[in-house]
């Protein structure tokens, strides 16, 4: 077993799918991770071939450094969708906060991944689940539940193929001035189904001359991106995330939209982003992460744009924007609106 197994704890779901272990000899295993793939890199020392399934690259990255060496049949995958496959089992692991909407999709996605007779095991760290439960009765004929006092563990076998696949992505229009927009998500992508508030903002206040070279971090769905480049001529936009499905968002409302102008960067680090080459920065940081990833968007943002250039950042908590921007930038102005802030910056 890899060395840092025993270093870096497990969380509970994965204690749960750690269980199975002794079984997953010379079987080809799908699973995802919630914590450092603990589970993966267990599984690798035993299996054919583990594939295990990242929605952000930055977590892939960290699972990489922690682990070091990684085995030859073991793939660390950051892509929209579950590897093609065929599995002899799917192990997925889930937290109580997590996205129902994203768990029905993986789960569908991870059924149609299997081999018939092959297993599914799920684990949840709520020990009073029943969601997962209802959810796995509905493409299983039957579900074995083992309670645990910090989760629960799910298995069942897949005995036939589904009858039917709901499609989880959702097409919607926005309008940008005399402009419809044509956007596509998915689960697992921010503001799905909808235009996020946030980026609404954005959208409303930046200003894109002809010949702008214009950085959106963290595109999400893309909206922010491919009206930036729609706004006026020989624009070049490039949008980032370290989400593949976001990546994939944005890929289609170009297409969709009948953008020329538009590059798709999946990056967690802003290792592929050139210094200062551009003219305008727009940021819709995640709430999430105490301001960790609001602060990785400033660094990027300031390394990255011409001097006079300029950063716009959308916030509903303005305070740590204007406290903290001034060590990057020259001049920052808060510009409030409705529910949002508009903070922007000029290197």
């Amino acid at each position: 077993m890899n060395p840092f197994l025993s270093a870096v704890p497990a969380r509970p779901q994965e204690e749960l799918l750690l269980e199975l272990i002794p079984s997953v000899a010379g079987k080809r295993v799908l699973c995802n991770t919630v914590g450092r793939a603990q589970f993966a890199f267990a599984a690798a020392a035993e299996a054919q071939h583990v594939s295990c399934h990242f929605l952000d690259l930055y977590h892939r990255q960290q699972c990489r450094i922690v682990a070091g060496e990684v085995a030859t049949n073991f793939n660390l995958v950051c892509e929209a969708d579950f590897s093609a496959g065929p599995f002899d089992l799917a192990a997925l692991s889930f937290s109580m906060q997590g996205d129902g909407e994203l768990v029905r999709d993986l789960i569908q996605q991870a059924h149609e991944r299997l081999e018939i007779g092959g297993r599914m095991a799920v684990a949840t760290d709520n020990p009073e689940d029943s969601f997962l439960h209802d959810e796995l009765r509905k493409l299983f004929a039957k579900v074995t539940r083992r309670p645990g006092s910090a989760g629960v563990l799910y298995l069942a076998t897949k005995t036939e193929p589904l009858r039917k696949l709901k499609n989880f992505a959702c097409e919607f229009p926005f309008r940008d001035g005399k402009r419809l927009i044509q956007l596509r998500t998915r689960p697992g992508v921010f503001s799905h189904r909808r235009l996020d508030g946030g980026a609404r903002a954005l959208i409303n206040e930046m200003q894109i001359e002809p010949g702008m070279k214009v950085l959106d971090l963290g595109c999400g769905s893309g909206a922010v991106a491919v009206a930036a480049a729609l706004r006026a001529d020989n624009v070049t936009v490039h949008a980032v995330d370290s989400n593949p499905r976001a990546i994939e968002a944005t890929a289609w409302a170009a297409s969709k939209n009948e953008v020329k102008n538009l590059t798709n960067i999946l990056d967690c680090d802003g290792s592929h982003l050139a210094d200062d080459s551009y003219n305008l920065v727009l940021a819709n940081a995640p709430y999430f992460s105490n301001f960790r990833i609001a602060e990785h968007f400033a660094r990027t943002a300031s390394r990255t744009l011409v001097p006079g250039g300029l950063a716009l950042f959308v916030t509903k908590t303005p305070g740590w924007y204007t406290e903290r921007l001034p060590q990057w930038f020259s001049h920052v102005e808060p510009r409030p609106g409705k529910n949002y802030t508009i903070v922007a910056a000029t290197k």
